[in-house]
């Protein structure tokens, strides 16, 4: 298919001839040569370029036209590109030439060449390049040295990836001076003395310009070398020439897609031709041929429902399409293509190919609408309770879940007026939620027959109708419940005069159960108040005092007191509610006006010599002021010292009557009457201190009347605290007292140098039978230490005696004297023992505890209590022991 060792081009320009007469050039139209050779592989693929002709138009370029005595095989372009019309085999020619033609449109004038193939095995024809020669023309004394044109060199096209032997020959390249004289060529620029060096050298004798490796026109498409022509002594003889090399492409690359898998989505439901998505594909050869140029197609669609060919692809952009109908995401969610990108146009046979894969996902829209699973559901609920799910609408939706077109909504049609109910929707479980949102009353209505219908979120696609299952109906039934009584009115306010008597009736506070259906009975009791001024009859709701209403107490708010009541039914569960009886009290004249303040000062001189005062009562107008103000008639100095003056009905001053009065407190009884119906008149006390004044009339001796005021209350007081002070010092006393006696009764007998009880507890070797070691070595202290009432009177036991008759009156045995040895002190205590009649069964000094039953270790009671212990044999102990061993050197052995 394609050219082997590049596609050889005739590289012949039309020469120029000039005149020899005048030197002016002429033009002759035609192509550079008249026969054209190319060495072409058997097998030619379609758009692959051949050669380009070279043609001398003499500026007609715009007006020819080139054409193919073949076009059924070969093409060629307005540049004169001879390139092959479709796949072809060259051996089917039979090696036939092809014509081709030149004419000019306006003149019809033809020119003709002919292009003959030959195949690898034929002989290479290398080109030639020749460099143009220059002329000399003499004008008087001067030559001038003229050039005539330049060739025009046409581009040498070399294919990629060549098989053949290498270095090889591409062009020649030769001066007409080198008749005369030896000439060294030359080449530079890229790919010959610039990197990438290497790739072209000339034969500086020969001129053979060659390539050393095999190119790749996807790195560099085209080389640009420049040719040289030097004598031996390096001056340049030719003007330099351009050569361009051309790399021709080879389809070495098959297509390669931009993703191996490819998204995309379209709706369920699209009609045929729906876009869906673009797959896309490269190829790194030359895209003006047909190695570059690609097409595509399906090769697979899975799944192949409900048709095999539910989409298309564009064979050019790679556009895939619908082309069928029934995209259903209900029945297929998902296929997936397998998408294939063929170079050389598509052609199977010659051209490479690669795939990849389209996943189409189908899109949910609203073409399913939600259906109840029952025509028809139940429910229950309590009467009065609200917030509370009295049954779940369950519906089935095959559109895809989670989304607008599966979620529902539902909607009460008929069946609640008074919107007792509301429908939300779980967004888990797409259940409707019929909820009670206001209190229902039994004894109102037992029963409810709720229409309801179910939707999506979003409206159905154009076509779909409702199912008849969209709609259901719900039955809910109310459960009957123990309702609490109500009073009524709540609150009930009544009005009534303070100073009421006790047992008066005051009003009948009553509930009712609006239980109609229960048969139950109401009992009535006190549940709030405060001032413990009523009660009620359990039975009738009664009310009644048990004390005097007193509008002046502190428990009366604005005149009213509020007493709350409870009412409780028998029912099951009881039930029982509250109200509120509202008392509004009337005032009368039940209390006598008082001074106001009660207190008050006065200077020893005082300047002015009056003070106002005024009243105060408990009562409310009119039971209250006007009020009248006198002096008491008793004691007799009162009137004589003192005189009241009214100032208005509230309001009096009194005054000093005498221009001094002695430092002091004095009470000055004065007598206010109200303006009650029945006047209520009191005798009040206004206590004066009386003191000396600066020039500015201020108490300058307010602690000596302060200490005059000391009252008996509060020396009583001070006295009492200083009583409790000296009795906790005596306690105190007491105590450290008996301190100090209990640390001395517990010193020991001997002196601390020969206190021997560390030695006796602190060893542990007595063997696993010892249970108790918490031994009272206080026994074994020094007598004549002990505090003289510490001594045991007659008739007082230890705790640790246990007496087994009564206890004789016998004399107290007397203590025995300090031995010195404490191996002499128990000797001296055995034999007191002895010689004891009162003494019990074991020691009195000594005693001791209960070793426990493991020990191998007799009583120490084994020490009998006689005067002959010398006669006994105690060597044994030191067997027993360190502790043992001791009393063995005291009691066995020698005498010392």
């Amino acid at each position: 298919m394609y050219l082997k060792g590049g596609t050889i081009l005739a590289l012949l320009a039309a020469l120029q001839v000039a005149a020899q007469d005048s030197g002016d050039p002429l033009c002759q139209p035609g192509f550079t040569e008249k026969v054209y050779s190319v060495a072409v592989n058997d097998l030619i693929s379609d758009g692959q370029a051949l050669l380009k002709v070279g043609f001398v138009d003499c500026d007609r370029g715009t007006n020819m036209r080139f054409e193919s005595g073949d076009l059924a095989d070969f093409r060629i372009r307005d540049d004169g590109t001879l390139f092959a019309a479709r796949n072809l085999r060259m051996s089917d020619r039979k090696g036939r030439a092809l014509k081709i033609k030149a004419r000019d449109v306006e003149s019809q004038e033809v020119w003709l060449t002919q292009v003959n193939f030959t195949w690898p095995s034929a002989p290479k024809q290398v080109p030639e390049i020749v460099f143009p020669w220059r002329s000399v023309v003499v004008h008087g004394d001067q030559s001038v040295r003229r050039m005539k044109r330049d060739w025009v060199i046409p581009p040498i096209n070399v294919p990629e990836n060549s098989r053949g032997q290498f270095p090889e020959e591409l062009v020649r390249i030769r001066s007409d001076r080198d008749r005369n004289s030896l000439l060294r060529y030359s080449v530079t620029g890229p790919g010959a003395d610039q990197p990438p060096t290497g790739i072209f050298i000339i034969n500086p004798i020969s001129g053979q310009l060659s390539v050393t490796k095999p190119l790749d026109r996807e790195q560099i498409s085209n080389f640009h070398l420049r040719a040289h022509a030097v004598d031996i002594n390096g001056n340049q003889v030719e003007n330099p020439i351009d050569i361009v090399i051309n790399v021709i492409d080879m389809n070495d690359n098959r297509p390669e897609f931009s993703h191996q898998i490819w998204n995309g989505t379209v709706a369920e439901g699209s009609r045929p031709g729906s876009f869906v998505m673009m797959v896309t594909a490269q190829d790194k050869d030359d895209p003006n041929t047909a190695n570059g140029m690609l097409r595509y197609k399906i090769l697979s669609q899975s799944p192949e429902s409900p048709s095999s060919n539910m989409f298309t692809i564009n064979n050019r952009t790679g556009g895939i399409i619908t082309v069928a109908a029934g995209l259903d995401r209900e029945k297929v969610s998902q296929y997936t293509l397998i998408i294939q990108a063929t170079d050389m146009e598509g052609n199977p046979t010659y051209g490479l190919s690669n795939t990849a894969t389209a996943i189409i996902r189908i899109t949910d829209v609203n073409d399913n609408a939600p259906e109840f699973t029952s025509n028809t559901f139940f429910g229950e609920v309590p009467e009065n309770r609200v917030n509370v799910i009295v049954t779940n609408l369950t519906v089935t939706d095959k559109d895809q879940p989670n989304t607008p077109a599966w979620n529902a909504v539902y909607r009460i049609t008929a069946g609640d007026p008074t919107g007792r109910f509301s429908i939300p929707t779980d967004p888990t479980t797409n259940e409707g939620l019929v909820t009670a949102v206001k209190p229902i009353d039994y004894e109102i209505t037992r029963s409810f027959m709720l229409t309801v219908v179910t939707e999506n979120e979003v409206p159905l696609v154009g076509g779909i109708h409702h199912p008849r299952q969209s709609t259901a109906t719900i039955s809910i039934r109310i459960i009957d419940v123990n309702e609490p009584p109500n009073f009524d009115p709540n609150p009930k306010q009544i009005k009534l005069e303070e100073g009421l008597p006790a047992g008066s009736m005051l009003t009948t506070f009553t509930a009712h159960d609006p239980d109609r259906y229960m048969q139950q009975s109401i009992r009535y009791s006190k549940l709030f108040d405060p001032a413990n001024w009523l009660e009620i009859n359990p039975n009738n709701g009664r009310i009644s005092t048990v004390a005097i209403l007193d509008r002046e107490s502190p428990y009366v708010k604005n005149n009213l007191y509020n007493v709350t009541f409870m009412a409780s039914d028998n029912g099951v569960p009881p039930a029982s509610g509250t109200g509120t009886l509202q008392i509004y009290l009337l005032d009368i004249n039940d209390n006598a006006p008082r001074v106001f303040p009660q207190e008050a000062e006065m200077c020893e001189r005082p300047e002015p010599n009056g003070m106002n005062i005024t009243a105060v009562d408990g009562d409310l107008n009119p039971n209250a002021g006007p009020f009248a103000f006198e002096l008491a008639n008793r004691p007799s100095d009162i009137r004589r010292n003192w005189t009241i003056t009214r100032l208005s009905g509230d309001y009096a001053q009194l005054s000093l009557k005498i221009g001094y009065l002695e430092s002091g407190i004095y009470e000055v009884p004065i007598i206010i009457t109200d303006s009650g119906n029945l006047p209520m008149s009191n005798t009040s006390y206004l206590r004066i201190k009386v003191c000396q004044c600066d020039h500015h009339g201020d108490c300058v001796d307010m602690e000596r009347i302060m200490a005059a005021g000391l009252g008996t209350g509060a020396i009583i007081a001070i006295l009492i605290c200083i009583i409790i002070l000296l009795v906790l010092v005596l306690l105190f006393v007491m105590w450290m007292k008996r301190r100090d006696k209990e640390r001395q009764a517990k010193q020991l007998l001997i002196d601390p140098e020969d206190d021997v009880r560390d030695n006796i507890l602190k060893y542990d070797e007595e063997g696993g039978g010892e249970e108790d070691q918490d031994y009272d070595l206080s026994q074994l202290q020094q007598p004549d230490t002990l505090e003289p009432d510490m001594v045991k009177p007659v008739g007082i036991r230890r705790l640790d005696e246990r007496p087994l008759h009564p206890e004789p009156s016998y004399p107290l045995r007397s203590t025995a004297p300090h031995p010195g040895d404490i191996g002499d002190f128990i000797n001296e205590g055995l034999k007191a023992a002895d010689t004891d009649p009162t003494a019990p069964p074991y020691d009195s000094l000594l005693v001791f505890d209960y070793e426990g039953s493991g020990s191998t270790a007799g009583s120490l009671s084994s020490l009998h209590s006689s005067s002959s212990g010398g006669d006994q044999d105690y060597d044994y102990l030191s067997e027993w022991g360190p502790r043992f061993r001791k009393l063995a050197d005291m009691y066995g052995g020698n005498d010392d």
